[in-house]
């Protein structure tokens, strides 16, 4: 009886006997003769009949305990792991009389008088089988039908496809031709910068240079004078000299001021200039990405709207699609009808016009050589 108190017949067939050991083959003899250490004090039944009643008491007996422990699911899902239990139970019990397992057979699991709950139990599976099959074949039909008309679909949605990658290809072309031509003009206001730079330093280091040496002229031409007149006048000469030199550092101080009024002016013009051209540049990029990105969204959108028309056309008419399948299987399948519906559509025109435009200017140099038969008479080199 389970843990539910649930009663089944549980039919095994063990094979049981002595173990091979000198200690369990004494133990054996004495239950055989009856010669146990209780026997001194009640009689002992011997015989071979005695011993199977002893080993199918606790077979029953240890059965009994592990199925009270268990529910009846766990014994019919279990059943490996409900025998090796029993085994295991009934040879402790065994090893006392020297008796060992051999081996054991648990058969199926029955009803016992009054009980159907295996009868039950079996019906609910083979019910249950029968159904999910009804059920598997209902799905293997939908699974038909749907891949049947997404091949359909497939169709029309691959030739769409094709002509959207077709125009966000030559939207992508002129997008990378407008940044290209946007890198080579900041590029070159960059050169020009640094010319104009390089000349103005050039000229305010000639200037200063100048400077420098009409000054020293300057005070030679006054040191000269000072010693001519020292001869003569000390006094006369010393004022000159101071005159002179007063003369001189006017002018250069003068002629210092322009100079650095004039660099300064120069370099204010040229920092307008540069940034009057790198203004200008970055408003022609700004101009020209806008551009591009317009030009892109809108080619997207449009390739986007071509898309879902065809999508909707194509899921619409259920008639035409007919007309194409038939068409497919005269131009010997799917690729066929693509190849089809391509030259319908100049997809192979608008390729080779999209290719012919990426190596213009490239000048490829193409040698083309003959091989075969017709060799033997003529240049192997000749296209």
């Amino acid at each position: 009886m389970t843990i539910e108190k649930l009663q089944f017949s549980l039919p095994a067939v063990f094979t049981i006997g002595p173990a091979d050991d000198v200690d369990s083959l004494c133990r054996y003899a004495k239950i055989l003769t009856g010669k146990t250490a209780k026997s001194a004090k009640q009689p002992t039944a011997t015989g071979r009949n005695h011993v199977q009643d002893i080993v199918k008491g606790i077979i029953e007996g240890e059965t009994r305990v592990i199925v009270s422990s268990m529910t009846m699911e766990e014994i019919f899902k279990e059943r490996e792991v409900f025998k090796t239990a029993v085994i295991k139970n009934v040879q402790k019990e065994l090893d006392q009389f020297g008796l060992r397992i051999y081996n054991a057979n648990v058969k199926e699991l029955q009803d016992t008088p009054g009980s159907e709950y295996f009868t039950f139990l079996s019906r609910k599976a083979h019910e249950g089988a029968s159904n999910q099959a009804k059920v598997d074949v209902a799905n293997a039909m939908m699974m038909g039908n749907i891949g049947e008309a997404e091949k359909r679909g497939k169709t029309r949605q691959e030739i769409s496809k094709i002509d959207a990658a077709t125009a966000v290809l030559e939207t992508q072309r002129k997008s990378e031709k407008a940044q290209a031509d946007a890198q080579l003009a900041t590029t070159q206001i960059n050169l020009d910068m640094g010319i104009n730079l390089a000349k103005i330093e050039a000229n305010r280091k000639a200037e200063s240079k100048d400077a420098e040496l009409q000054r020293d002229v300057e005070i030679q031409r006054a040191q000269t004078e000072l010693e001519a007149r020292r001869a003569t006048d000390l006094v006369h000469a010393k004022i000159e000299r101071e005159s002179a030199q007063q003369k001189a550092d006017a002018t250069f101080y003068g002629d210092s001021k322009s100079a650095d009024a004039f660099f300064y002016a120069e370099k204010q013009k040229a920092e307008a200039s540069y940034l009057a051209k790198v203004k200008g540049a970055d408003a022609l990029i700004y101009q020209q990405k806008q551009e591009a990105e317009a030009n892109f969204y809108r080619a997207t959108k449009e390739a986007e709207a071509a898309f879902v028309a065809k999508q909707n056309e194509a899921n619409g008419i259920a008639e035409m699609a007919k007309a194409y399948e038939h068409m497919s299987s005269v131009l010997g399948g799917p690729q066929g009808l693509l190849q089809y519906m391509m030259l319908q559509n100049n997809t192979y025109e608008k390729l080779g016009k999209a290719n012919a435009e990426a190596i213009r200017g490239l000048q490829p140099k193409i040698t083309v050589w003959n091989t075969g038969e017709n060799v033997a008479g003529g240049d192997a080199m000749a296209p």
